[in-house]
């Protein structure tokens, strides 16, 4: 018998993959920071946002009580969770929200994607925006706009901004995909901005898509405020356990859909395709997630003071890079920052750094310190501007986390927490520092 020859030609992929798109930042430097701290390298970690918090107790009780609980599961989600969560959103968002507009994902990452497959929209990003949701359309050939925005305007979403952005796109349906508070820049939006955002996006009939996964992470300079109270009928919260509890690695995320005939709509079609790609989120943590999101003191006050560490942390970080005369937004929650570089682009050129991915290469490979790049969050590359995550530092493994807690709960004073364990902090600082001192 002979056999055929095999094809060279096997594999055809999709261009759109294959040469456009790369896989996520983020997750890629986290994987090379840890094949560096595994080869015994030293580095500290500002590349990757990831709360490092213990797992509540009553959320971890209530993951191991429901282990047996391995059949398939609604794909728009458990019904006693979905109840869960709209009473959340409901106490939240001062408005009612029935389960009925709820749906449940193995992550808020796979519920935008799916909500951009149902959409038949091109996508309008602000500049800096986070590093997926443009991959996400460009994966099923959406057209993405990006409103342009600079570090000398400190990257403001302004109207007139945003209105150029949105006449250059000939789709009628559009998506408007906001983040607040913001990763990267940890900035979140005014109320008034909000209520002139809703006016304008009810005009336009642009949907939007609310990114609110950091909604409970407030550094208490600004107020919280979901654009779904000005905009109810147009826009759709998103958001997920994993940064207020510390529970990236479970994936679940949420979405609340507007309470009308179209939003009803919408949530069929979104059903129709959950059914086809993760047919149920994982049932153990579906379970445990109702108690995450229901109505308990223990858990909001933990959700509270893991807050202000994130703060402290945050803010201090962000003092200390200010001072420098690094030009940076200052966060008003989560964990993240968006300093530029742009000041020293000539010393900087004179290393051969002419764009924002050379920068945070450099800054790996000569201070070993981890970064991300401006490019990963839609601004150009001439921009010189990084990403910094407060998150990780001295909280690298669940042991220094747990340490880190119960030293604030010992004393919670912000200059004596991050003095007295806070080492890995101070180092970066200082080598930032040298760095930046170089430059003059």
């Amino acid at each position: 018998m002979t056999l055929a020859t095999p094809s060279t030609k096997l594999f055809h992929l999709d261009s759109s993959v294959r040469d456009k798109l790369e896989p996520s930042p983020t997750l890629l430097i986290n994987e090379r920071v840890n094949e560096m701290w595994n080869a015994g390298k030293t580095v500290y970690h500002l590349g990757f946002g990831e709360s490092r918090f213990p797992v509540h107790p009553k959320i971890w009780n209530a993951l191991r009580d429901h282990a047996d609980k391995k059949s398939y599961l609604a794909g728009q989600g458990l019904f006693e969770l979905r109840k869960a969560v709209a009473g959340f959103y409901t106490r939240k968002l001062g408005m009612e929200v029935t389960s009925d507009q709820v749906i449940i994902g193995p992550g808020s990452k796979p519920v935008f994607f799916v909500l951009q497959m149902a959409l038949d929209a091109d996508l309008i990003l602000p500049t800096p925006s986070w590093v997926s949701y443009g991959p996400q359309a460009r994966l099923i050939h959406k057209r993405v706009y990006q409103v342009p925005a600079t570090s000398a305007d400190g990257y403001a979403l302004t109207l007139e901004k945003l209105d150029q952005t949105v006449r250059q796109s000939t789709n009628p349906a559009k998506i408007l995909l906001i983040n607040s508070p913001n990763n990267p820049t940890g900035q979140m939006f005014d109320h008034d901005f909000l209520i002139e955002l809703g006016r304008y996006c009810r005009e336009q009939g642009i949907i939007v898509l609310s990114d609110e996964i950091y909604g409970l992470i407030p550094h208490g300079r600004r107020t919280h405020y979901s654009l779904v109270n000005d905009y109810p009928e147009g826009t759709i919260v998103l958001g997920g356990l994993s940064k207020h509890l510390s529970l990236g690695g479970w994936r679940l995320g949420a979405a609340v859909l507007p309470n009308t005939p179209e939003g009803k709509r919408l949530m069929q079609a979104l059903r129709v395709i959950a059914s086809e790609i993760w047919s149920s989120p994982t049932g153990p943590v579906q379970y445990a997630a109702v108690t995450a999101y229901n109505d308990d003191a223990a858990i909001d006050a933990y959700v509270q003071e893991c807050a202000r560490i994130h703060t402290i942390r945050t803010q201090y970080l962000w003092h200390h890079i200010a001072a420098m005369g690094v030009p940076c937004v200052q966060p008003d929650g989560g964990f993240y920052m968006f300093p530029s570089f742009n000041p020293w682009r000539g010393a900087l050129a004179k290393l051969g750094i002419t764009t924002s991915p050379e920068l945070a290469a450099y800054l790996l490979e000569t201070y070993q310190i981890s970064s991300l790049p401006g490019t990963a969050f839609g601004v150009a590359p001439a921009e010189l501007s990084l990403r910094l995550a407060s998150s990780y530092l001295d909280m690298e493994t669940d042991a220094k986390a747990q340490a880190i807690l119960d030293a604030y709960r010992r004393d919670p004073d912000p200059e004596a927490l991050m003095r007295d364990y806070h080492p890995h902090t101070q180092e970066a600082l200082k080598r930032l520092r040298i760095f930046v001192e170089s430059l003059v």
